[in-house]
């Protein structure tokens, strides 16, 4: 059974369509990337199946619920299940690295104990154990603003990890990073994928990445879904159809 299923998805900025009747699924325990050139609607995508933006119109049923149905608790609720790992990681820099991974768990909270901060032990070990499954345990008190980008980066994923997510929702997780540091978060996102069981579903610039790390891809151009595939299926004519006829060049043999 699909854990997400998108159906019809269009999205409007005023006169301008990002999305076009964009329609998919995700098994439970995927890898999916979505690769596409600027503008073409990646981003957009994933706010909409967060709802951190509405669609226009069309489903976005996850976990057996219709996303764009819901409001006030029960959108609430439901984001709770659902991680997410921002570009520009998206910490309170001037707070730890523990209470921003804590952060991860206000969706769970009222609005009273996520003001006053209150985290059962059980929450606090948690946390403790998920920064020493990304390699920060050593930094557990340091504000993150004293961190690097890859150290950041991991800090986001803590906090999507510590909200027990069926899914995690990547919007250009490396695209800010150095090589290096790239390689880290994506061995840590299919580490989570392999060994936990959760599933990825990143937007990522790298075709290289993408091929290298995905089950699946999603290709997009303007805003429509033109491949959606196996890694080894998308070949020069699929590249050039997502990227434009200068592109073939970006497949990685």
């Amino acid at each position: 059974m699909s854990l997400l299923e998108v159906r019809n998805l269009t999205k409007d900025y005023g006169e301008v369509r990002a999305l076009t009747d964009v329609s998919f699924s995700v098994d439970a325990g995927e890898f999916v990337s979505v690769i596409g050139p600027s503008g073409s609607g990646k981003t957009t995508l994933i706010r909409c199946i967060n709802r951190l933006i509405d669609a226009t119109s069309g489903t976005v049923n996850y976990d057996d619920e219709d996303m764009l149905k819901l409001g006030g608790r029960d959108l609430r609720h439901a984001r709770a299940k659902l991680g997410m790992i921002f570009q520009h990681y998206n910490l309170v820099y001037r707070l730890s690295v523990i209470e921003n991974v804590l952060h991860g768990r206000l969706g769970y909270k009222s609005d009273i104990q996520g003001i006053l901060g209150l985290y059962s032990e059980e929450e606090k070990e948690k946390a403790l154990e998920t920064l020493d499954l990304l390699g920060l345990s050593e930094m557990v008190y340091r504000r993150c603003d004293q961190l690097s980008g890859g150290q950041k980066q991991r800090v986001g994923i803590a906090r999507a990890l510590i909200q027990d997510p069926k899914l995690i929702l990547c919007d250009e997780p490396i695209s800010s990073l150095d090589p290096s540091s790239s390689k880290i978060i994506m061995d840590y996102l299919k580490k989570i994928q392999t060994e936990l069981g959760i599933t990825i579903f990143v937007n990522l610039h790298q075709v290289d990445v993408a091929k290298r790390y995905s089950e699946r891809i999603l290709g997009f151009n303007s805003g429509r879904l033109v491949y959606d595939g196996p890694p080894d299926g998308l070949d020069r004519v699929q590249i050039e159809e997502i990227y434009g006829t200068e592109a073939g060049e970006l497949i990685i043999e």
